[in-house]
């Protein structure tokens, strides 16, 4: 049996294999691509491309793709083999640097918010050198970027790029501030945590909600969930330790850092952790992350949930984006250093997110916004809608005797003076961890919790790393023109702390006196749904620094908003028909059924002895008769507003149609038809309950 260093990352075409197997220029000039974000040369597709084949069909391939990420939230792949005809009739393996480089998928199927007519077909899929090629199957996937004919980005790998970009020309103006003329890049490194549930396959297939909407659209809490705390930590059950054991496997062949894995907090529910690395190849990761977990899980009979609230009255699931900045020379930009300018640049950094966080926090919770995660956010078990930051009593001590100018008791009352003083000792992770907290430090990194379990993590990460290249620009901007760089900085950072201070909140995001303060006395926006946090992405403000980095143009963003709403329209309505189908075509006809057996039971009751009570069977019988009726006509209900649904002119007004009317009658569908549930005899209900869901696998 091979250990795990002999066939981790056998299935990507890394750093090791490149070395060897292009000639050391080729190789020197598309590491200086990858690592340093120069111009790829494409007089060497060729010799690339040659190797990569090469090595692809020795480990078996016969077929190669543009791996994409176009804005159905998933990936896209479209597999051409690498035969071509020989003169002998015969068929060679052969792949060319233009097939490389560049494919021609058809866009016409994809979203584009109007970026293109449906008649248009043409799209381009260009190769992103920076992200490792790998086999998946038989088939050689290569990471792509996807654009329209007209060149706009119709993916999340695009803007991504860009927002990466941005980031690093802001980051190395600041850096040459403070003397730094070796560094060559700075670039984002994210790790994102992935939580998701796993449910028994055959349980699975008699549940249409799970089948249609990947969540459970009924289902009566059952009498034990997860109050008695103990699956959190606890020991993994066999049957998941097999999937977890298989699921490693797959993911370390392909050079993905899984590291941690535990059960999560709501029984049937788990998390995987990888290893920090670039936001780009994170992104692609964590996408094949997914499709991996789902796959495996049906090799072991299991079907592995990654919406963001499978069930009503457990916790949802997550996925905490960890994101911090690094240098090429593998310093942490988020991490305190020994000397004054260390300590002094670290602080201007850390006031760089804190603006940026606060100026751009309608587009961070934008960034997060689906149907699912709107039943997630706020509900006592994620962060609440309201975005703020967490630093911790030391650092929010620290900053506060900045902005007073006081001492600060950690510096042996001395007062802190940037560029001639340390820092107090900072101790990583010095604090207690605020899991309420929506942007929480964590001693060289910011955790991101908001973002829910199917997300792509691509969205956030762009919003957020645009939004701090904005606020580098503005103190490059700043600090380029000042004739006393050490006064300026100090002034800049003091300014920035007093005007940025109101995001900041180390208490419990649960408590419902901090919505009420957040939004009241701190001006913090509290955006609740999707509809409601997709205008921000058309703001005026919001646009201009978006468009000024180059990240997205007028066009696509309003493209991202009609997608968004698109796709909050087209979830909600698909689960309320399901609803609608489930109520109609199973609940009623299942109670029903019951109801006629309590009847008949109580007939042959009464006919054993004309004094024998049938109490009980009258009272229940009545119970499933009214919600006979209220189920009926709730569904009614339901099926008048999704026909009106169909009479509105815009994706705008469906949106918050839906928000207002379609979700309320589906919670007063569900309301009783969870009821029936309760007491209607087990036997009849027509598909498995929640307790059958969460504690079906051992």
């Amino acid at each position: 049996m091979k250990s795990i260093p002999d066939y981790f990352g056998s299935k990507v075409f890394d750093n090791r294999v490149m070395k060897a197997r292009l000639s050391p220029d080729v190789y020197n000039s598309l590491k200086q691509t990858i690592q340093q974000g120069k111009k790829l040369d494409s007089g060497l597709a060729d010799s690339v491309a040659s190797a990569m084949k090469d090595w692809a069909v020795e480990n078996g391939a016969t077929h190669f793709t543009h791996w994409f990420q176009p804005l159905t939230g998933i990936t896209a792949e479209k597999h051409d083999s690498f035969i071509a005809p020989a003169p002998d009739g015969r068929v060679i393996m052969d792949f060319s640097g233009k097939e490389l480089i560049k494919g021609e998928p058809d866009a016409s199927s994809f979203p584009s918010g109007g970026l293109r007519a449906t008649f248009e077909a043409r799209g381009y899929t260009a190769w992103d050198p920076t992200s490792y090629a790998f086999i998946k199957g038989k088939t050689l996937c290569i990471p792509t970027a996807f654009c329209s004919y007209g060149g706009e980005a119709l993916d999340k790998k695009t803007p991504l790029l860009r927002s990466m970009e941005a980031l690093n020309k802001q980051a190395l103006r600041i850096l040459r501030l403070f003397g730094n003329d070796k560094v060559m890049r700075v670039v984002p490194s994210v790790g994102p945590e992935q939580e998701y549930f796993l449910v028994d396959r055959e349980m699975y297939e008699k549940r249409k909600d799970l089948i249609y909407a990947g969540r459970t659209l009924f289902g009566a809490k059952p009498p034990k969930g997860q109050e008695m705390d103990d699956h959190y930590f606890g020991a993994i059950k066999p049957r998941v330790a097999a999937y977890m054991e298989d699921l490693n496997e797959e993911l370390w062949k392909l050079g993905i850092f899984a590291k941690t894995e535990h059960n999560e907090v709501a029984p049937a529910q788990h998390e995987l952790a990888p290893i920090y690395t670039t936001s780009n190849i994170a992104t692609d990761q964590n996408q094949l992350t997914m499709e991996i977990m789902q796959k495996v899980a049906a090799r072991h009979g299991l079907v592995c949930l990654l919406h963001e609230k499978p069930f009503a009255g457990v916790n949802g699931s997550g996925k905490h984006n960890n994101w911090s900045l690094s240098t090429d020379s593998g310093a942490n930009l988020l991490s305190p250093g020994d000397t004054p300018y260390e300590n002094a640049q670290f602080l201007l950094f850390l006031c760089a997110v804190i603006q940026a966080v606060d100026d751009y926090q309608g587009l961070l919770r934008a960034s997060v916004a689906t149907a699912g995660n709107d039943h997630r956010l706020g509900a006592n078990e994620a962060p609440p809608a309201v975005v703020s930051m967490f630093l911790g009593d030391e650092l929010t001590g620290v900053l506060e005797a900045i902005e007073s100018d006081k001492p600060y008791p950690g510096t042996e009352k001395q007062k802190i003076k940037l560029g001639v003083d340390s820092l107090p000792r900072f101790i990583r992770d010095n604090t207690d961890r605020n899991r309420t907290s929506p942007f929480a430090f964590t001693g060289n990194k910011f955790e991101f919790r908001m973002l829910g379990s199917s997300n792509s993590i691509a969205c956030a990460n762009i919003m957020l790393n645009t939004a701090v290249a904005e606020s580098l620009k503005i103190y490059a901007d700043i600090l380029e023109g000042a004739s006393d760089f050490k006064t300026a900085l100090h002034e800049l950072i003091r300014t920035v702390i007093t005007d940025h201070k109101r995001i900041i909140f180390n208490g419990n995001g649960y408590d419902d006196s901090w919505i009420e303060e957040a939004t009241d006395k701190r001006g913090l926006l509290n955006l609740r749904t999707t509809p409601d946090a997709m205008e921000e992405l058309l703001k005026k403000k919001n646009m201009e620094m978006l468009i000024s980095h180059g990240v997205y143009s007028e066009r696509e963003l309003r493209s991202r908003y009609e997608i968004m709403l698109e796709n909050y329209c087209k979830t909600v309505c698909i689960e309320a028909q399901t609803m609608s189908d489930m109520a109609r075509k199973q609940i009623l006809p299942a109670i029903e059924r019951y109801l006629a057996d309590v009847a008949d039971a109580a007939a042959r009751k009464k006919a054993l002895d004309a004094g024998i009570s049938c109490a009980y069977e009258k009272r229940l019988a009545k119970k499933l008769a009214t919600m006979v009726d209220s189920i009926d006509e709730r569904t009614d209900a339901l099926d008048g507003a999704i026909a009106k649904l169909r009479t509105l002119s815009n994706v705008t007004e469906e949106a918050n149609y839906i928000r207002d009317e379609i979700l309320l009658k589906m919670s007063e569908l569900r309301e009783v038809a969870d009821e029936a549930e309760i007491i209607s005899a087990e036997s009849y209900w027509p598909f498995p309950s929640y307790g059958d869901l969460l504690f079906g696998v051992n």
